[in-house]
């Protein structure tokens, strides 16, 4: 299993404490001091998953995480002191997996490292192991190749992060089925759910951005009112 892991951190102290926490745990850390090196390091091997600082030296990080996205969906871990909820929105949206603020504790960031692998890990196992789940799921013009990690809509393909793939993977094997907030989270994100309504609501609307038509009058991913998501009816 790839325990590599990509530490893009311009704070010697962070670094330095980051990977001493993480090698403990059996991984194995590469650290980048700024987006450009990132980019390169990012180029001569693979990783199981990018810690990213957001305000580095001479290549940003949402620009680093810009161009990978071009051509990886490697899981991405923000780690940046940027609080706000728009940074958190315009991280994800840009294919972050996750976002932890400074400072963090190491005990939650080790934990989140580790889910967000298990998750990439089981996005690449095409969905886990039920064998009775179907391979392609057609929904309207869209299809789902679980086996292939593919969607596509009018022969077109979309492409998903992990989270996203996750989310609608759940909705398009339970059609009928409305999911609260917490049920998503608990089923994609692996965790306990703390009422962090932000996150999910990023994912969807990025997800919708993706796959709908007209976004702002989603035909695919309905919202319930007080209750949370279920897939549009499409039953003849």
């Amino acid at each position: 299993m790839n325990q590599n892991i990509l530490l893009v951190e311009d704070d010697g102290s962070i670094s330095e404490m980051v990977i001493n926490c993480l090698s403990k745990e059996g991984f194995s850390i590469t650290l980048a001091r700024d987006g450009e090196e990132a980019l390169r390091l990012f180029g001569e091997q693979s990783y199981a998953l990018v810690l990213l600082d957001l305000m580095l030296p001479y290549l940003n990080g949402m620009d680093f995480l810009k161009k990978i996205r071009e051509h990886s969906r490697v899981p991405v871990l923000i780690v940046s002191a940027k609080d706000s909820e728009v940074d958190k929105a315009l991280g994800l949206g840009f294919g972050a997996d996750d976002y932890i603020a400074k400072p963090f504790s190491l005990i939650e960031l080790t934990a989140r490292v580790k889910a967000a692998i298990r998750r990439a890990t089981e996005y690449s196992d095409a969905g886990g192991s039920a064998s009775h789940s179907p391979k392609i799921i057609t929904v309207k013009d869209m299809t789902m190749d679980i086996d292939n990690i593919r969607l596509t809509k009018h022969g077109r393909e979309i492409h998903l992060t992990a989270k996203e793939w996750s989310i609608l993977k759940l909705l398009f094997t339970y059609p009928r089925k409305i999911f609260t907030k917490e049920q998503i989270y608990r089923s994609v994100w692996g965790d306990e759910y703390y009422g962090d309504e932000n996150m999910i609501n990023v994912h969807i609307s990025r997800l919708r951005d993706k796959i709908e038509d007209h976004p702002s009058s989603p035909q695919y991913i309905k919202t319930i009112w007080g209750i949370g998501y279920k897939l549009g009816d499409f039953q003849e």
